[in-house]
């Protein structure tokens, strides 16, 4: 403990700021402080003191330097005064002037952008008129078509309020509901011209499902039809299927390429471990499954705002409607829902970990895949309020075991410090090491540390680096691969990392590496990219799996 002699030392440091001393502080809506532009606004009485030669005053006593010091929670009592001095100081004439100034330009402004309107919308209805007398002789089916395509325009317009569920979509912004009370209510025409003005006015919102969410292969040309390959490999999964008992290790051998949609939710459940192989004893552990599960909700969800709850719940409840914000499926209320209580029930019933962040991605693949199993159309924008609820409790209950089998493998990413990230992202750095020197001493040279990006790859198994349409694609692999989630990881996320290297070494600073790592350009990848990158991944595993010395000098 020091002495009184070192203590009384501490009022005499030569400081010229004292700590506590309140700054100027402006936020984003606030310029800069410029002394020589507000100096009307520090009044006589307040201006500091002018600077003299010498050595500053300092404080001897505590009494002077509190005197000297300013409390941070009193800040609000100096902004007040500084505001009363604005008050008393600004000249009220400029404010009025100015302030007319600003209506008038935002009158003009409006007025110029009715003009722009009437005239564009006179145009529109000359070139339907020319357009539609030569459409009534060619006869009534055209005009069928015109009616169609009527009907088109008024399922894309996203302010309909019979648009389904464009109006719920993540992209919908306050200022909607705005202006669709403003609208005029009248003829078709004013609808129109209502709904032009809209979508002008507002700010730019994609008419369709953003790429990185759409789930179809983006290697393909969009048509359903199926090549020659995919058939054949459909019949092949069938036939397997079909038999009373399905020899597994032949379905994960059929399943490392990829798993056909039209299988894919059996396909999962079997490889999984949560349906048996003997279908006559399916149905009756399906049932027995679906059962206890809703069993747990009876007996837990009801305690999820109780004092040791409550704050596991309100993380999970706040984490939801981030996850997967791009794809209107997961926006909606319903589905919010099911997702809470999948996440609460496992939370509970694994106390060793309890909820961590990065659980909540984990949900969404499975529970895709088992609404492809009742619908034939398109999931992103997909009304799951359609569905009975004896089949929303299904794909809930099995998206539940599912997601829990995978976790009993990798539970230990969870845990307090979470050590099997730890882990791995030591492995990673040692294989990297290995297998692309350039890479991991580029990396070291400008100082970025691999658990800064790669602790996202393994605490949500790459889910937020891909699209949803390629995790799916590349779970159908980790299904298939003994400890394909807990091990063949590490070796995607290797050759994942490898595969931008020339993207790396044209980084030449830190801050352009880690914008780079955490924002890989992925959105365009599709099955083809994935398999591709699944190869590369095997090559590793081949290498390296069985002789873990290899990466090491």
């Amino acid at each position: 403990m020091s002495s009184d002699g070192n203590k009384k030392q501490f009022w005499k440091r030569n400081a010229a700021k004292v700590p506590g001393s309140i700054q100027h502080v402006y936020g984003a809506q606030h310029p800069p402080f410029d002394p020589l532009l507000h100096a009307n606004l520090i009044k006589a009485g307040n201006r500091p003191p002018p600077l003299t030669p010498g050595k500053p005053k300092k404080a001897t006593t505590f009494q002077e330097f509190e005197n000297i010091t300013s409390d941070a929670w009193d800040v609000g009592d100096d902004d007040d005064e500084l505001l009363a001095m604005a008050a008393q100081n600004l000249n009220i004439e400029v404010v009025k002037e100015t302030a007319n100034k600003v209506i008038e330009n935002h009158s003009k402004q409006q007025e110029r952008q009715r003009l722009d309107d009437t005239t564009e919308l006179e145009q529109t209805e000359d070139d339907a008129q020319e357009e539609v007398a030569p459409e009534e002789e060619e006869g009534e089916g055209e005009d069928e078509e015109q009616e169609n395509e009527e009907d088109r325009v008024e399922e894309v317009d996203p302010t309909s309020p019979d648009g389904s569920f464009a109006s719920q979509s993540p992209y919908t912004d306050s200022r909607l509901v705005k202006s669709h009370s403003e609208a005029p209510i009248g003829s078709p025409k004013d609808g129109e011209h209502a709904a032009l003005h809209r979508q002008r006015s507002l700010p730019h919102r994609p008419p369709t499902i953003p790429l990185v969410a759409r789930m179809a292969d983006q290697n393909t040309s969009g048509s359903m039809a199926m090549t020659e390959r995919e058939a054949s490999r459909l019949d092949k999964f069938k036939q397997l299927l079909a038999g009373p008992n399905t020899d597994l290790e032949e379905l994960r051998k059929l399943s490392w390429s990829g798993i056909p949609r039209q299988v894919r939710p059996i396909t999962w459940k079997l490889l999984s471990g949560y349906l048996p192989a003997n279908a006559e004893r399916r149905d009756s552990v399906l049932q027995r499954k679906r059962q206890e599960y809703f069993g747990f909700i009876q007996q837990y969800y009801d305690s999820r705002n109780d004092e040791h709850h409550q704050d596991t719940y309100r993380q999970i409840h706040i984490d939801i409607p981030r996850t997967n914000p791009l794809i209107p499926l997961f926006q909606q209320a319903s589905v919010q829902e099911i997702f809470e209580r999948i996440l609460f029930i496992w939370a509970i019933r694994h106390p060793a970990s309890g909820y961590v962040q990065g659980i909540n991605d984990l949900v969404t693949p499975f529970f895709v895949v088992y609404v492809f199993e009742y619908i034939e159309e398109e999931v992103e924008n997909f009304d799951v309020s359609s569905l009975k609820e004896e089949v929303l409790r299904n794909i809930e209950a099995d998206s539940f075991w599912c997601m829990s089998k995978l976790l009993d493998g990798i539970q230990d990413n969870y845990t307090f410090a979470q050590p099997g990230i730890q882990r791995k992202v030591k492995a990673l750095e040692e294989l990297v090491s290995r297998i692309d020197d350039s890479v991991h001493r580029h990396m070291s040279q400008y100082e970025v540390e691999y658990l800064q990006f790669a602790f996202r790859w393994m605490n949500n198994l790459l889910m937020r680096e891909l699209p949803l349409r390629c995790t799916i694609r590349l779970w159908d692999t980790y299904q298939a691969e003994p400890e394909g989630f807990s091990h063949f990881h590490l070796y995607v996320c290797a050759a994942f990392l490898v595969q931008w290297r020339k993207e790396i070494l044209e980084e030449r600073d830190f801050q352009g590496l880690m914008i780079l790592l955490q924002n890989l350009p992925t959105m365009h990848w599709g099955n083809e990219e994935v398999s591709v990158l699944l190869a590369e991944a095997y090559r590793l595993k081949f290498a390296f799996a069985d002789a873990p010395n290899h990466y090491k000098r």
